[in-house]
């Protein structure tokens, strides 16, 4: 599913002769094309679809559609850890391995002096 979802503008810039915004979206931060809403104020809150701002809207709306959207889980579907989620589909474990071997620093693969014992 793809969502609109609030997010407000914490950074304004331009990149390629585009005006761009850095966005917070309860905790994930996106970059965000500021097209369609030129005036746009860093500190405001926009309906975001697609990497597009859309549509200004209030804080308290912004803030009551988040947390909806974070009690239904639809935060971490729309912005989830794309290695995670394929994980989770495949029947493995996450990336990196919460258990085993490749939770190690050193990465994956590498064993302790007592696992090789």
């Amino acid at each position: 599913m793809c969502l609109a979802v609030p997010g407000r503008v914490i950074d304004i810039g331009e990149r390629d002769g585009t005006r761009m915004a850095t966005v917070d979206f309860g905790g994930v931060v996106k970059e965000v094309c500021l097209e369609y809403l030129p005036d746009l104020q860093v500190g405001e809150y926009a309906i975001v679809h697609v990497g597009f701002a859309l549509q200004r809207l209030d804080e308290a709306s912004a803030k009551q559609t988040l947390e909806l959207f974070a009690e239904l889980g639809m935060l971490q579907e729309e912005f989830g850890d794309p290695w995670e989620l394929a994980a989770a589909e495949a029947g493995g474990p996450a990336w990196p391995f919460e258990d085993g071997p490749a939770a190690s620093p050193a990465g994956a693969g590498a064993a302790t002096e007592a696992e090789r014992q």
